[in-house]
């Protein structure tokens, strides 16, 4: 996997911090539960010696995947965008044409995604649906129900 995966410096410098965090906080305790659990003696039956190695596993899954993401990240400087479509960094308005109701998107890279916050991937089908849009034109994005028609109602920019 080559992909690039755009996202700001503020995305960039979170999940660095988060990872930074993974190797210097998290790693640690579980190295030292598992110091103490191998103390204990007979392994083939200790359950906090299996748990906590399980949990070292799983960590160092969450790091390998970040650590992917920032060698893949290409920083977007988004004050040289177009500013009349839609590009990375923009919040969007649009008219959901199946349900006739208003959505508020704003496209982001990894690190700053938060759904519940109409906070999306840019890398996403619903974003790459909508890059390139102008405001009054229509977008038809496929999903796995069919396909879902927006019309771009407005483009802005938070600062």
């Amino acid at each position: 996997m080559s992909d690039r995966i755009p996202m700001t410096r503020t995305g960039y410098d979170k999940l660095k911090a988060e990872l930074k965090e993974m190797h210097e906080v998290k790693m640690p305790e579980i190295e030292k539960r598992i110091a103490l659990a191998r103390a204990e003696g007979d392994l083939k039956e200790n359950a906090e010696y299996h748990g906590a190695r399980e949990s070292q596993g799983m960590l160092q899954a969450k790091i390998n995947l970040l650590s992917d993401k920032l060698s893949r990240a290409d920083i977007v400087d988004t004050s040289r965008l177009p500013k009349d479509q839609v590009v990375f960094g923009a919040t969007i308005v649009v008219k959901d044409l199946d349900f006739d109701d208003d959505e508020e998107f704003t496209l982001v890279g990894a690190g700053e995604e938060d759904y519940d916050r109409g906070r999306i991937l840019v890398t996403s089908p619903l974003a790459q649906g909508l890059l390139g849009k102008k405001v009054g034109e229509t977008a038809e994005v496929e999903v796995p129900a069919g396909t879902n028609r927006f019309e771009i109602l407005e483009i802005r920019f938070e600062e």
